[in-house]
């Protein structure tokens, strides 16, 4: 399976059947635009723009926005709620965290979850392949508590998102905050916003932290 960085809280994830999966496509308020890519599914963890921006999205795909478990195009889904804050949802409410099977991976979109890790959340995921994971602060959980869910989850890859970047007008954290709670060795940089997956390719000895190019418009 490949996934494809787009932007912000954005991936393309395809299947090697050929379903194409789309996770919260954003609006350009957030600085940049999304780039032109046609899907299948669209998975949307809350309603602000930066997340539900469906028009930006090509073809028919079908819309999931809601709690619960769907299997389209051979594809395995779950949308679970969790917070948007630290207060029980009472400053900006509730998320969905989808997760995704996909070639025998399992993926893991946190969506923006802000609050701290606890171990509900943690075994209502578990086991997790590849964990998308926002690392930016103020509007999501900051670098120190996703390092929290990292440590607990113990996925194989981690693929960090919604932090600060070049043309990001959110007032965010960069994504160094979150690279920095990990060793060098553990840190890769693609040089390329889509890598590829084999079920073979995970040994659970150890997580690593993938740092994705942007995809351009």
């Amino acid at each position: 399976m490949k996934i494809t960085w787009l932007g912000h809280s954005a991936f393309l994830l395809e299947e090697s059947t050929g379903t194409r999966i789309v996770t919260d496509p954003y609006h350009s308020y957030v600085g940049f635009e999304m780039p032109e890519v046609e899907a299948d599914v669209v998975t949307v963890s809350h309603a602000h723009k930066d997340h539900s921006f469906i028009q930006a999205v090509q073809g028919d795909p079908t819309v999931l926005n809601r709690v619960g478990a769907y299997e389209i195009g051979g594809v395995h889904m779950l949308a679970q709620r969790a917070y948007h804050d630290d207060k029980k949802g009472a400053s900006r409410g509730d998320v969905l965290i989808f997760k995704y099977r996909m070639d025998g991976v399992d993926i893991c979109h946190m969506g923006d979850i802000g609050e701290e890790c606890n171990g509900m959340i943690v075994e209502s995921l578990m086991p997790v392949n590849i964990l998308l994971i926002p690392v930016g602060g103020n509007f999501t959980i900051d670098a120190k508590q996703a390092k929290e869910y990292v440590d607990h989850i113990m996925p194989d890859i981690v693929i960090p998102m919604h932090y600060k970047t070049k043309d990001c007008e959110f007032d965010i954290d960069k994504v160094n905050e979150f690279l920095n709670l990990f060793d060098d060795e553990n840190v890769i940089y693609a040089d390329s916003p889509t890598v590829e997956f084999d079920r073979a390719d995970f040994d659970g000895e150890e997580t690593k932290v993938l740092v994705l190019d942007k995809l351009s418009k």
